[in-house]
């Protein structure tokens, strides 16, 4: 491992982090950077440049302070100031020369400089992750190996490696900010900041993307055909060693060393798509349920600060420290205020938890009504008119004879061999399933799904039990 320091010059930084005016350098860096947007390369005449600095300076109203800017006399100086000190070898974010040709000046952003812009700019607006997206790549490429078949190990495995960490790294990103903003919900002292915390939390990009991929079955479906897959990277021979080989040309590895970071990069993805993908998940959705618990208890909490309804008030403390306990965040309080939160006990009833019974209306006078008697045939049509409104096709009756019928040769049958070619025949199905244990039948569900023109089901089998 190289020190950063090694690699960028030693003022590299300076202009951002000390000073009154990192955020004009910062401002004058991005500018810089968006001319080159439409170019074909990072490289523009110095004039285009010092002009597009200048027209920033001048529509921002700045003035460059210190020892070296007392000679500037209008803001064509001032720009070229800022280029002085952006191409100083001590610098680097640029390189200035002399074009060969035309003999004029050309400004060079170089590769630091450009990760740098870029770094700014995502700290400034976040980039919305594409959860969903994540996953879907793993499974292109797992079932296209045509595209990575003379480079599996940079193309396939690699880029399969590198979508599983990215989102594994979203999803932590997530699980962090939804617990900052939590703290942030539990310090809200009025309703109007309150609601601002919630729209916050409701506009935020990110949580678009989290149902997104939460509301999206196939995405399930697609988890479960990339197992398949993925074990196939590590039990087929003649896969593991074009993996092994082409691992070994592209990171100048010994075979055993190049099989080792195959075989770990196959089983860290892996991990992390049929293990820790569902921790966080599971994690993630507590979190959420824990911001929005909070947020109406704390609601509350303010509508009934200023009212003299204390069993109201102590029920949503204790409420608030029940959910502040369960997250973690009591543990880091200052031990002087670990006090406040001792009302665990409940030493009195306000009339808001009691529940009054119902007061059966008494008969105080007789009452007649009229009624008229059906004949013969409308009786016959009411009857058949409620048989037809009790009938329930799908019944554990039902069920169990249909099921009885497609296993009357056989002791097993899974769903898929249940030929589901309609929604009646998917429902029935389903009826079979809820209704199996008490029809003499054992359900085992699976773990891939099975596919109908409606609907995607997890698989399950039925079979008879013994005697």
């Amino acid at each position: 491992m190289h020190n950063l320091f090694d690699l960028i010059p030693r003022s590299f930084f300076n202009y951002l982090s000390s000073g009154s005016q990192n955020r004009v350098y910062s401002d004058c860096l991005q500018v810089i950077y968006q001319e080159y947007e439409r170019q074909i390369s990072y490289r523009l005449p110095r004039n285009v440049i010092r002009d597009a600095v200048a027209l920033y300076l001048l529509e921002n109203h700045v003035q460059l302070e210190g020892e070296e800017e007392a000679g500037i006399r209008n803001v064509q100086d001032a720009a070229n100031a800022v280029l002085r000190r952006f191409t100083d070898e001590s610098v680097g974010w640029l390189e200035e020369e002399t074009d060969d040709e035309t003999y004029e000046k050309q400004i060079m952003m170089t590769e630091r400089g450009v990760q740098l812009t870029e770094f700014l700019q995502s700290l400034r607006n976040q980039e919305k992750e594409e959860y969903a997206g994540y996953i879907i790549n793993i499974y292109d490429l797992l079932n296209n190996p045509d595209i990575w078949k003379e480079h599996p190990y940079i193309n396939g495995l690699k880029a399969i490696h590198k979508n599983a960490r990215m989102l594994s790294g979203a999803l932590k990103k997530l699980a962090t900010y939804i617990r900052r903003i939590i703290e942030r919900l539990a310090r809200e002292e009025t309703l109007e900041s309150l609601t601002e915390n919630l729209i916050e939390y409701l506009e935020g990009g990110f949580i678009r993307e989290y149902a997104r991929l939460t509301r999206q079955q196939n995405v399930h479906v697609y988890r479960s055909r990339i197992r398949p897959e993925m074990n196939r990277l590590k039990d087929d021979p003649d896969l593991l060693g074009r993996l092994t080989e082409d691992c070994m040309r592209e990171e100048n590895l010994p075979r055993r060393a190049a099989e080792d970071q195959v075989l770990s990069m196959v089983d860290a993805a892996s991990r992390f798509l049929f293990l820790d993908y569902d921790r966080m998940m599971e994690d993630i959705h507590g979190k959420i349920n824990t911001y929005l618990t909070i947020a109406v208890g704390r609601a509350r909490f303010l509508r009934s600060r200023e009212k003299d309804l204390r069993g109201r008030v102590e029920r949503m403390i204790h409420y608030l420290v029940e959910e502040t306990a369960e997250i973690g965040m009591k543990d880091e309080l200052p031990e002087e205020l670990q006090e406040l939160f001792l009302v665990d006990g409940q030493q009195y009833m306000d009339e808001e938890s009691l529940r009054y019974p119902r007061r059966m209306r008494r008969v105080t006078q007789e009452t007649e009504s009229e009624y008229a008697e059906l004949d013969e045939a409308d009786a016959e049509r009411q009857l058949e008119e409620q048989r037809r409104e009790a009938y329930d096709p799908f019944s554990r009756e039902r069920s169990g004879e249909w099921l009885a019928a497609l296993t009357r040769n056989r002791r097993t049958i899974t769903a898929a061999e249940m030929g589901l070619k309609n929604q009646e025949d998917l429902l029935m199905a389903l009826s079979a399933a809820a209704y199996a244990q008490e029809n003499g039948f054992a359900i085992r569900v699976e773990e891939d799904f099975t596919e109908t023109d409606t609907a995607v089901i997890r698989n399950f089998t039925i079979s008879k039990k013994d005697g």
